[in-house]
């Protein structure tokens, strides 16, 4: 579905700009058994009123999702106070969200907010891998490659590749390792992400069971 500018809905889900397509393929290719709402915020660009993406969190939210991916942020400080009040009510209702930290040392909202699973690109990083880095003095920080899954007959260079996919790379593999219905928050979810990293970014096949709902968006200011 869309969510407007407005933060009103339309069945719409086509995808005009391929973006969402990419971070689906990126979360599936590491979660293969994980179902997926698709809530569209870009339409025609990669832009987004904050009022739509508000609405995008509730609605998903309010359907039990047990993640949302966010493969987008906003530098406006304006916006701060809606979207940590949209993170905490989703928090409440056990969605964990999954968000771009920064990029080129600014940082975005929501994904430096408390409670939000924050994500950084790291290219060294391999593919299918992610790490935790607890070096900086503040909050930890989950790093992934930003490279996007190759496909036959397709030059890299011409499919979506950096931060989003980070995220949603960070987002697979919480799908792929969390129950459903697990209700987990920000710091439990930054703790199994250690555990997987320590494993050597390891499948856990006993975990692969299908969490119930994930969302699906991308990248730059409202």
């Amino acid at each position: 579905m869309t969510i407007r500018a407005d933060g009103s809905t339309s069945p719409d889900y086509f995808d005009r700009l391929g973006h969402g397509t990419a971070v689906a393929a990126a979360i599936l290719e590491r979660a293969p058994h994980a179902d997926l709402f698709v809530v569209k915020v870009f339409d025609w660009a990669l832009t987004a009123s904050v009022e739509a993406l508000v609405s995008a969190i509730a609605w998903s939210a309010s359907r039990q999702a047990d993640l949302i991916n966010l493969s987008l942020g906003t530098t406006l400080p304006g916006h701060a106070d809606r979207l940590r009040d949209a993170v905490g009510a989703a928090a409440r209702a056990g969605t964990l969200l999954v968000a771009a930290l920064a990029h080129r040392g600014i940082d975005y909202l929501p994904g430096s907010l408390p409670g939000v699973v924050p994500v950084e690109l790291d290219w060294r990083c391999p593919r299918l891998a992610v790490t935790v880095d607890d070096s900086h003095d503040g909050p930890p920080r989950c790093r992934a490659s930003g490279y996007p899954r190759p496909l036959p007959n397709v030059a890299s260079d011409d499919e979506p590749r950096g931060l989003s996919l980070a995220v949603a790379n960070v987002t697979g593999v919480l799908a792929r390792e969390l129950q459903a219905g697990a209700r987990t928050s920000a710091t439990a979810a930054i703790d199994l992400l250690r555990r997987v990293e320590a494993a050597g970014n390891q499948v856990n096949e006993a975990a692969r069971w299908p969490p119930r709902h994930r969302h699906l968006h991308r990248n730059k200011q409202f």
